[in-house]
């Protein structure tokens, strides 16, 4: 799902602005915000499928299985910051 946003709701700077320039400037952040958005979640599936593998195959190293915990919590938080941000800047915004 892609996130619409335009220069009316990101609120440019007070005074005589063209909104369709500013437009044309976020188009590209946009484009090169959602592929990183998508190269991080491939790699995130990655970096989760290798911890799950760690945990499954910790049996009694307790110091391998908290590693494995950690680094799948640390996945998780970072997704959610990356899905999230556009929805929190536009909240910001409004």
């Amino acid at each position: 799902m892609t996130l619409s946003v335009s220069a009316v709701s990101a609120m440019p700077p007070s005074g005589p602005v063209n909104t369709a320039t500013f437009d044309q400037i976020l188009q590209p952040v946009w484009t090169i915000y959602n592929f990183v958005k998508y190269i991080a979640t491939a790699i995130a599936a990655i970096v989760l499928v290798v911890a799950g593998i760690n945990f499954m195959t910790s049996g009694s190293d307790m110091m391998k299985r908290e590693n494995a915990k950690t680094t799948i919590m640390y996945v998780v938080i970072g997704m959610v910051v990356i899905w999230a941000a556009p929805y929190l800047l536009q909240l910001l915004a409004s």
